[in-house]
């Protein structure tokens, strides 16, 4: 499903920043991949790499075949094939839940309102919010706000779901709401790939986990090796510190 070859990003502000060095991994279609590491080691980066969000220097990215850095890709019409979950939940605050979650359907998807509005119903009865679907974002707490952000990408019908920290902005009392219709989605075979420091969830969820530090995947495997079993001395010094 996803293809990164050699990816490399670069920032200049306030002074140049290696931050992405030459990344290459795959994602499979109905995969999850965990992406963990310390702050500042590029797995945001690399996240929003993967729908243009940020412009990689070098390399190629594919998602499900299309090459996104190519000058000839639409990139609008790549990026309406993959959900992204931030970690705030931009919401549009003038709007009701059931009008954030069918905005994206009617002016990209080209879907009928009353299709659109059948589709963000059903999405909204999935993440347990179909009682606020006439509320305003204000009147929510954030763990509800983002588990509209989740149905509000799903509604875009994507083939793969990019999730950016999704709870990292939340109490501790609302992370487990929205990482349940995480779990929820992985257990119906969606393509995912979380940038996370919730270990419990990698451990629980993730077919693979990639480390990253320093702008590189420095290792990646499966849950049950990289949690009993780290071979990277960074990565094991990473894991004696928040374990």
């Amino acid at each position: 499903m996803i293809k990164a070859v050699n990816v490399s990003k670069i920032f200049y502000v306030p002074q140049r920043l290696l931050a992405l060095s030459n990344v290459s991994a795959e994602i499979s279609r109905g995969e999850v991949v965990v992406i963990i590491g310390p702050s500042g080691s590029g797995k945001s980066t690399f996240l929003r790499c993967l729908n243009r969000l940020e412009h990689a220097d070098s390399g190629h990215i594919y998602v499900d075949g299309v090459d996104i850095l190519a000058k000839k890709t639409d990139i609008n019409s790549a990026r309406a094939e993959m959900g992204m979950v931030f970690q705030s939940f931009n919401l549009f605050p003038h709007k009701t839940v059931l009008e954030n979650v069918t905005i994206g359907q009617t002016v990209v998807r080209r879907r009928s309102r009353r299709e659109a509005e059948d589709k963000a119903m059903a999405l909204l009865t999935r993440v347990g919010l179909a009682a606020k679907a006439a509320a305003y974002p204000d009147n929510l707490s954030g763990g509800q706000q983002q588990r509209v952000a989740i149905a509000r990408a799903l509604a875009m019908d994507p083939k793969v779901m990019l999730f950016d920290e999704p709870t990292s902005a939340l109490d501790p009392e609302m992370v487990g709401e929205v990482l349940e219709v995480m779990k929820s989605l992985a257990r119906e075979g969606m393509t995912m790939v979380v940038v996370t420091h919730e270990m419990g969830f990698a451990r629980e969820v993730a077919d693979r986990v990639l480390f990253m530090d320093q702008g590189q995947i420095l290792e990646e495997g499966t849950p049950e090796h990289f949690f009993k079993a780290p071979e990277n001395e960074r990565t094991k010094l990473f894991l004696s510190q928040i374990l």
